[in-house]
């Protein structure tokens, strides 16, 4: 009698785990994917990723794990706000934030914030717009003094570039245009003194520029551009 027992619990159990994956990763009418999701690696068969979608629409907290035995948490996306907007976080295999922000139709948009090795400090501040870099990116020390400024347009580093030491110092202070330096251009050393100064034309020297040792001129020179460089 007791033999049978077990073995009609034994049933029980397959009938159930059986029942659980068929409640998973399931089609409505429509061919959209709904309730319960869960991905895998195609080789490893382990478990790449988990989350909830209704009727195609993805709801709650999506969880991403990698590819091994541990199967270590690495990134989350929270649908919360809805309309195809999702807050993602990127974790590394400690446990700690790599970086976060928000996400339309997954692709990064607005402010974005990247982590030092330990998860708690900011190395960067940065700004998105349909998934490129755009407007003031900042960068940050360990000890959480500002290291860079610099502009980007559409992915392109654009507009004002300033650079510092940890005591907050201005080393460079210039500008760039479609990724080169372009315009007045100033150089700084490690007091705050001028070490250089001039300007630039679609990343070369061009003009009276200017070299400082201990605040007194000790250099003037006139750049020529390369021929095959014209200014606009």
């Amino acid at each position: 009698m007791r033999y049978f027992a077990v073995l009609i619990a034994f049933f029980i159990t397959i009938g159930l785990n059986a029942q659980s994956k068929t409640d998973i990763n399931k089609f409505d009418a429509k061919g959209k994917r709904h309730g319960v999701w869960k991905g895998t690696y195609e080789t490893t068969e382990r478990l790449r990723y988990e989350g909830t979608f209704d009727h195609g629409v993805e709801k709650g907290t999506f969880k991403f794990y990698d590819d091994t035995q541990k199967g270590s948490l690495i990134a989350t996306r929270d649908f919360s706000a809805g309309n195809g907007v999702s807050y993602t976080t990127f974790i590394d295999q400690k446990g700690n934030k790599v970086s976060e922000g928000k996400e339309v139709n997954k692709v990064r948009e607005g402010e974005w914030k990247v982590y030092h090795p330990d998860g708690k400090t900011i190395m960067s501040l940065e700004n998105y717009s349909k998934g490129k870099l755009n407007g003031l990116t900042k960068i940050f020390f360990a000890n959480g003094a500002i290291a860079e400024e610099k502009g980007y347009k559409e992915g392109v580093q654009d507009g004002i570039y300033k650079k510092y030491n940890e005591k907050g110092t201005v080393l460079e202070d210039s500008n760039y245009k479609n990724g080169k330096l372009n315009g007045q251009a100033v150089f700084y050393d490690k007091f705050g003194n001028v070490s250089s100064k001039g300007e630039f034309v679609k990343g070369y020297k061009y003009g009276y520029w200017e070299y400082y040792d201990n605040k007194k001129l000790v250099k003037k020179e006139f750049m020529i551009m390369p021929k095959e460089v014209t200014r606009d």
